[in-house]
């Protein structure tokens, strides 16, 4: 049985050539992204600076839109529902919507959470390196989620694509970790020692015995006590990611390796520019051997001083480059048109407030431009932690236990329905649609009010407890209008004919008994 160390080294081949290409990725857009292997842990590293920012300006602009369109800050990006082969069997159809409005409700409580805690932040980050490095790790831990970048982890992968095993390595205090320092290493109190940090491997695995994810943690080649820890299949912390798929590798490719040719070339064209202009705004004096006028005197000249001396004396050096400078920077604009498109930088929202419309142009855009991008991400994220999310508040008692036969969560990402919001749009155009084809009149006539509106309750997300009026208060509320209608034209018909002989109670005695059975008291008969 191989050590944690000896599989991450073995592993750490294949990744080298990845790793190398996302170095220098990241050395283009942003240079403390990526780094190599060597530096896991220390102080400030000297990074080489790119000579222009618009590589630095598109990954971060690309990361905010996909995070806009994965995790919007202002709806839900999965709603709760019932399995359409569940319904009429098990559960009646009527009930639907006030499980949609259960439903709602615990999506708006998944959502806070999420809100609450720094997953955007660490989201955002593993993004960023999806974007330059095409890999990223992610472990949903107790105290929230945790980045791995590419130069601290390996992962193996079966011919299918499907993760086999993760092996992460981090430098950790051996005091946190309870560990004596070793004897060959020296003393911690001592300059330049690292005896007081130790490697530690964290090894994952699918224990195909039981369908779970297992793992433990190693340092100096030992199990570390209480390290060991699963999880189910189906609902893993341990989210690896790639930004796009290649067939046969184990790792990802990123976007700035696509577009790494116009990337260099702006790189180097902008070092050409920069040092160009530099020499080209350097001024410089050439006074002749055999002039009269002295170089000294010039130098110290000061502005308007009078010296002696013939203009013709002196001349200024030119570099006359400018149509070489023009040339190039006409090709750097070039370079930064197709980069800026590539990366969706030019189109930048201008509102204050993000609305649902502009999420779901963000998708749109995002699928038009980088194809599949949703698909993958979908299944290697948005699943994976939206299971491990429902799993973690379900054991924590924060929402309720769900039926995994009957109820199962449905991820809307893309350019398809936008949660809940998409289904609020949809009920809302399909009941103008209605209007407007066979006029206002049809809406009362051929829609269920009551189940229009919870279905509006629900994908607004609004709790509908006490609000809504239910259907035994709306009968009771449409009998006692008719009988204070009916109850209003018996008055009103009595008062008409109160006066005449038949209805006088003075000629005819036995009306008064009627008047009063059928107006209840409200209209009294005439004294006399």
């Amino acid at each position: 049985m191989y050590k944690a160390s000896q599989r991450y080294s073995q592993l750490s081949k294949d990744r080298s050539q990845f790793l190398d290409i996302a170095v220098e990725c990241s050395e283009l857009t942003l240079p403390y992204l990526v780094q190599s292997d060597t530096n896991i842990k220390g102080g400030k590293v000297d990074l080489k600076q790119p000579w222009q920012s618009i590589g630095a300006k598109a990954v971060v602009t690309l990361a905010a839109k996909l995070m806009l369109a994965l995790l919007p800050p202002s709806t839900s990006f999965f709603k709760l529902q019932v399995r359409d082969d569940k319904l009429g069997e098990e559960i009646d159809p009527a009930t639907r919507s006030e499980l949609d409005l259960s439903f709602s409700k615990m999506e708006r409580m998944v959502m806070d959470y999420i809100a609450a805690s720094n997953d955007r932040v660490v989201v955002h980050q593993a993004l960023k390196h999806l974007i330059v490095a095409g890999n990223s790790l992610i472990f949903m831990g107790k105290d929230g989620l945790k980045h791995f970048p590419l130069q601290r982890y390996v992962v193996s992968r079966d011919g299918n694509g499907n993760v086999l095993e993760i092996i992460t390595k981090e430098l950790i205090n051996r005091e946190v970790l309870g560990l004596e320092p070793r004897p060959d290493q020296l003393q911690p109190n001592q300059p330049g020692s690292d005896g007081d940090d130790v490697a530690v491997y964290t090894c994952v695995k699918m224990d195909t015995s039981n369908g779970r994810w297992v793992w433990h943690q190693e340092a100096d080649d030992m199990v570390i006590p209480g390290s060991r820890s699963s999880a189910p299949k189906n609902a893993s912390p341990w989210l690896v990611l790639r930004f796009n798929e290649v067939d046969g590798e184990d790792y990802g490719r990123g976007r700035v390796e696509e577009f790494i040719g116009d990337l260099r070339s702006l790189d180097g064209l902008s070092q050409a520019l920069v040092e160009g202009s530099s020499v080209a705004s350097k001024v410089i004096f050439l006074v002749s051997p055999s002039a009269t006028t002295k170089p000294q005197t010039l130098a110290q000249s000061g502005n308007g001083a009078i010296i002696q001396g013939r203009p013709e004396d002196v001349g200024v050096v030119q570099v006359g480059k400018t149509a070489d400078f023009a040339t190039a920077a006409q090709m750097v604009t070039g370079l930064e048109k197709r980069i800026t498109e590539a990366f969706l930088v030019l189109n930048i929202r201008q509102s204050e407030r993000t609305t649902a419309e502009e999420v779901r142009m963000t998708q749109a855009e995002l699928e038009q431009q980088l194809g599949g991008i949703f698909s993958l991400l979908t299944v290697e994220f948005l699943i994976p932690y939206l299971n491990r999310t429902l799993l973690v508040l379900q054991r924590s008692n924060q929402i309720p236990r769900l039926p995994k036969d009957l109820v199962r969560p449905k991820i809307v990402a893309g350019v398809n329905a936008l949660g809940r919001a998409g289904d609020r749009e949809s009920l809302t155009q399909f009941m103008q649609t209605v209007a407007g084809t066979l006029g206002p009149e049809s809406i009362p006539r051929y829609i269920n009010a009551s189940e229009a509106i919870k279905r509006l309750a629900a994908s607004q997300g609004i709790d509908v407890l006490n609000l809504i009026k239910t259907e035994q208060q709306l009968q009771q509320e449409m009998q006692q209008a008719q009988q204070q209608t009916t109850q209003k034209a018996l008055v009103d018909q009595a008062g008409q004919f109160a006066n005449t002989p038949l209805m006088d109670p003075t000629k005819n005695p036995q009306v008064g008994d009627q008047i009063q059975q059928l107006t209840g008291g409200a209209l009294q008969p005439p004294e006399e």
